[in-house]
C-alpha cells in the first residue's frame, strides 16, 4: 500500500495533533484528509506554516488543560445518583457501564464527557456506593462518587407486633390477702337491754 506524508492542521484521534507530520495511506490522504481540510501535503511551502500551527496547538492544549483542571475540581465534589431496575430479590437487571455514567453526567450535570475518559475496570452489577476514576487529561485525574440505587426497592418486612411484643408480667403491690392474711376483725359485742324496762333508775 502506497504511503505519503502529510502535515495535520487539525487534531485527529489516534493520529496526531495540528503541526504533526505523519505518514498515512496515500488514498486516505488524497480522498479524506486533504479534501476535508484536515491535513496538507508535505512541501517546502507548507512547512512554513508549521510555526503558526504549533502556536495554535499550544494555545489549544493550554486551554484544554485549564478546562479539564477546573472540571476535575468540580467533579471531585459531586455525588452522582444512578437509578436502576432490580428484581424481587434485589439483584440488578443489566449493569452500569462507562457509557451509562457518561450519559448520567450529561443528563444531571450538563457536561459532555467521552466515556473513554471514565476508567471503569469492570461493569457494576450491584447496588451501593462507588468511586470512579476519571482521566480527563494526561495531566488531570479526579474521582467521581456515584450511588447506584434501585427504582423499586424491596418493601420493609412487616413486623407482627403481637408476636414480637415481649410478655411482661404486671408487678405491683400484692393485695393484703395475697401478701399476708390479715387477722379477721373481732365481732362487735352485742349490747343487750337491761331487764326491767327502759333501763336502770338512778338511785
Amino acid at each position: 500500500m502506497a504511503k505519503t506524508e502529510v502535515i495535520l492542521i487539525k487534531p485527529v484521534i489516534g493520529l496526531g495533533g495540528e503541526s504533526d507530520q505523519v505518514t498515512v495511506a496515500t488514498g486516505y490522504a488524497r480522498n479524506y484528509l486533504v479534501p476535508h481540510g484536515i491535513a496538507i501535503p508535505v512541501s517546502s511551502g507548507n512547512k512554513r506554516r508549521l510555526e503558526k500551527l504549533q502556536k495554535v496547538r499550544a494555545e489549544r492544549e493550554a486551554h484544554e488543560l485549564n478546562s479539564m483542571a477546573e472540571l476535575g475540581k468540580s467533579l471531585n465534589k459531586v455525588t452522582l445518583t444512578l437509578t436502576v431496575k432490580t428484581g424481587d430479590d434485589g439483584k440488578m437487571f443489566g449493569s452500569v457501564t462507562s457509557g451509562t455514567i457518561a450519559d448520567a453526567i450529561k443528563t444531571q450535570l450538563d457536561v459532555v464527557l467521552d466515556k473513554r475518559k471514565i476508567h471503569l475496570e469492570k461493569a457494576i452489577h450491584t447496588l451501593g456506593e462507588f468511586e470512579i476514576e476519571l482521566r480527563l487529561h494526561p495531566e488531570v485525574k479526579c474521582v467521581l462518587k456515584i450511588i447506584v440505587k434501585s427504582s423499586n426497592p424491596l418493601p420493609a418486612p412487616v413486623v407482627d407486633e403481637k408476636a414480637e411484643a415481649p410478655h411482661t408480667e404486671k408487678r405491683g403491690r400484692r393485695s393484703a390477702p395475697e401478701a399476708e392474711a390479715a387477722p379477721a376483725p373481732a365481732p362487735e359485742a352485742e349490747v343487750k337491754p337491761a331487764k326491767g324496762g327502759k333501763g336502770a333508775k338512778n338511785k
